[in-house]
């Protein structure tokens, strides 16, 4: 009988998989991971860790399965927390999520699973496990097309993707709450949580102003018709003229006019609309760049600003993850692929190609807020997850 360690999170589809893995004859051992103790920047309604810990625990007691806490809080916070502390510090928007799930998950929590002589390690992730007849694992995206979760597994290698297992992949969110509702399961109408991976949400200006200080600055707007903005628009989208296209346009305070007065450049993302405070202007604001070195913050009204609509972008190659080895791209050769820039973005058609040091992606459509510091996934047109990089310009 196969040994399988499941993340129990303390909601449903985690519970649902461990349930499922059981009925599939399995030797199911319920591990939850502590990874947070500063509940002062936790939004206590939105599923604080205690009372996850708490349900996970129920769960385990009504499936007969043992259960275990593991406090994985001072690895959490070496690579996860300081990093998302560097990465906005350094005007870059990062995403906890991908590197939970890379350096976490499937990491120090498995390393600790394998401790325990287990044969796997399952999530309740939505996404599907494919074996390969030639003994290699590829990973496909969930069949419920409203939760498919591979994005966040984007920077998984092969040997962690050989020790997984996703029992809900094939199935629709309501099918799962229904199972769970049929095994009388604590967490079966439990609403999804959000926020930090395994901590809840949390307040992120506060969040971060634990070690970014507040410095406050200004916010210039630029006008649609910026001389470089329509020089870039008129650039031909084509891999001869890729340097430009994805060479990001420096704004400077006299490009524009003063609308308000931000709390600290390093607060800001690109295409962030909420919590700019900027009154009496007729559309939207958004955020079109952040310059963290001379703090300031660079807006733009409605969300169709040529600023915030780029064709490429560029990744360098030590970022690049393949989920399979042959889905390595070659240096030289211009490859039709799909590919995600964010969480639930409907995948696009793009055109790849790697240099020696560096990946560009061509769009055939321009893309809306292509942030350094987020992650760039490739697809094929089967739904394979194909690797992974992370967006440098």
């Amino acid at each position: 009988m196969k040994r399988v360690v499941v993340g129990l999170s303390g909601g449903v589809d985690s519970s649902v998989a461990a349930y499922l893995l059981k009925e599939q004859g399995y030797d199911v051992i319920g591990l939850f991971m502590k990874n947070w103790h500063d509940e002062s920047v936790t939004l206590s309604d939105e599923c604080p860790w205690i009372d996850d810990s708490n349900d996970a625990l129920l769960v385990a007691n009504k499936l007969g399965i043992p259960f275990q806490v593991i406090d994985l809080s001072k690895e959490y916070r070496e690579r996860i927390v300081e990093y998302m502390f560097d990465e906005y510090a350094a005007g870059r928007t990062p995403n906890p999520d991908v590197l939970c799930n890379r350096e976490i998950k499937f990491d120090v929590f498995l390393e600790k699973a394998l401790e325990l002589g287990v044969d796997y390690v399952a999530t309740g992730h939505y996404c599907r496990r494919k074996d390969n007849e030639d003994g290699s694992v590829s990973l496909l995206a969930g069949l419920d097309k409203n939760k498919d979760q591979s994005y966040f597994l984007c920077q998984l290698n092969q040997g962690q993707l050989e020790k997984a297992l996703f029992p809900v992949g094939d199935l629709q969110k309501d099918e799962v709450r229904r199972i769970a509702k049929e095994q009388d399961l604590i967490t079966a109408d439990k609403k999804d949580s959000q926020g930090l991976c395994f901590v809840g949400k949390v307040s992120l200006p506060e969040f971060l102003q634990q070690q970014l200080k507040v410095k406050k600055g200004k916010v210039i707007e630029i006008p649609e018709d910026h001389p470089a903005l329509r020089q870039y628009h008129q650039t031909p989208i084509n891999f001869d003229h890729i340097d430009k296209l994805v060479t990001p346009i420096l704004f400077k305070p006299e490009d524009g006019i003063e609308v308000a007065e931000h709390q600290g450049a390093h607060f800001y993302t690109i295409g962030q609309r909420k919590g700019l405070h900027i009154g009496g202007r007729p559309n939207p604001s958004f955020v079109l760049q952040v310059d963290t070195e001379n703090n300031y913050v660079y807006s733009g009204q409605k969300d169709s600003h040529p600023g915030l609509n780029k064709s490429a972008l560029k990744m360098d190659n030590k970022s690049l993850v393949f989920n399979n080895v042959k889905n390595r791209f070659k240096i030289g050769e211009e490859i039709k692929t799909l590919v995600r820039i964010r969480y639930r973005q409907p995948l696009q058609e793009a055109t790849v190609l790697t240099k020696d040091e560096s990946t560009f992606v061509l769009f055939n459509q321009p893309q809306r807020s292509i942030t350094p510091g987020q992650f760039c996934a490739f697809y094929d047109q089967s739904g394979e997850l194909l690797g992974s990089g992370v967006i440098q310009q």
